[in-house]
């Protein structure tokens, strides 16, 4: 970039991304049996390590869709497939973490790292089905 001659599309992605990203953190919030936001702000690690890898694991993808759209409307298109997968993938660990909103709240550090980790696995496989 030797001009800002792509400044207005800059500004314009990351307005999207900014409100793509805002999109998914209140439907993630929505999502969960759990207070990530309260809790975090209490000092409970557990709700900042599930929390922070659910957001890290949809900007991976996020990020994937702006690079590899061909317009802005493609990038918010993939912007919401990525945001479905990262709900999905709080859906899918559930069943496999019993009781895991409750275990969140008190504090417990183990299913918030695995939950967070899926996330991230999932973003990084969004991310790369967005290659094609």
């Amino acid at each position: 970039m030797t001009t800002l001659a792509g400044l207005p599309a800059f500004l314009a992605y990351f307005a999207v991304s900014l409100a793509l990203t805002a999109l998914y953190l209140a439907t993630y919030l929505t999502a969960t049996a759990h207070r990530e936001i309260t809790l975090v702000r209490e000092g409970n690690v557990a709700a900042a390590l599930a929390l922070g890898g659910s957001l890290l694991g949809y900007a991976i993808p996020l990020s994937a869709a702006i690079r590899y759209s061909g317009s802005l409307l493609d990038a918010v298109v993939w912007g919401l497939v990525a945001l479905v997968v990262q709900v999905v993938v709080y859906w899918l660990m559930r069943p496999l973490l019993p009781n895991l909103s409750r275990r969140i709240d008190e504090g417990e550090t183990a299913p918030a790292v695995l939950l967070g980790a899926a996330s991230l696995a999932g973003g990084l496989l969004n991310a790369a089905c967005m290659s094609y």
